[in-house]
């Protein structure tokens, strides 16, 4: 098994298990990925989920071993291999729970990818991003319909055509990562931010996701009438009624 799968306190975390290669994702990796982000939907006891790597790094992108043998193989066969590690960035965007990259170390191409694919990364202070995929002759296809969203066409440009790195600072600045933590209180305060989306209504936090990354395909006019929908199937839920009887009893 190259993917810990671990449940505790309402929290599925996932972690990449292939310290000696840095958890690049290998297509037995991609699969236990699916794997666990379908117990994360199914299972009701999950609240939130946390993807992190084992070792010094968080995610080294794809195995390249398995990545030059794929030369071999026929273009549909490739796209089919892609579109599986695709898949896993797309069921994470559908999740109707939130998805917290813990991310230490390097993260880096495809490894870059899996982690910004979250609703949260949470970064080391000391952790690099990067997109090198540029220096070894290759393209980072998939990831570039995250990074663009998340960073606009002409730092995605730079970022690709370049291969260069950014300090988790950087990558702060540029709108890759949620929050920069410091290294030595980094356990204690990414815990902290994972009790606190688990403290919160499983419902509202759903409904949340699912209406940030709807906006994607409407206009602001059709945007706000979407939010007026959303808003109103809110208030049917018991957690919005019990919430806001708890804040205004005396």
């Amino acid at each position: 098994m190259s993917l810990r799968i671990a449940l505790e306190a309402g929290v599925l975390n996932l972690t990449l298990d292939r310290p000696e290669k840095r958890n690049a994702l290998d297509a037995a990796t991609v699969e236990e990925l699916h794997q666990g982000l379908e117990r994360a939907e199914l299972d009701g006891e999950v609240r939130v989920v946390t993807l992190r790597g084992a070792g010094k790094d968080f995610c080294a992108g794809a195995d390249l071993d398995e990545l030059l043998a794929s030369a071999k193989q026929s273009p549909e066969e490739n796209e089919r291999s892609a579109l599986r590690l695709g898949r896993v960035f797309l069921r994470i965007r559908e999740l109707p729970k939130p998805v917290v990259a813990v991310v230490h170390g390097r993260a880096l191409a495809g490894g870059a990818g899996l982690a910004t694919a979250c609703d949260l990364v949470l970064a080391k202070e000391s952790a690099n991003f990067g997109f090198p995929e540029i220096l070894r002759g290759f393209v980072p296809a998939m990831v570039m319909t995250i990074l663009r969203r998340q960073v606009g066409e002409r730092l995605a440009f730079d970022l690709v055509a370049t291969g260069r790195l950014l300090s988790a600072r950087e990558a702060l600045e540029a709108g890759l990562v949620s929050r920069v933590l410091p290294d030595d209180q980094f356990d204690v305060a990414v815990a902290g931010v994972v009790a606190q989306l688990t403290s919160g209504s499983a419902s509202a936090l759903a409904l949340t996701k699912r209406l940030l990354y709807e906006l994607d395909d409407h206009s602001f006019a059709n945007g706000i009438a979407l939010g007026a929908r959303i808003n109103a199937l809110a208030r049917t839920h018991p957690d919005f009624r019990s919430a806001i009887a708890a804040f205004l009893k005396p």
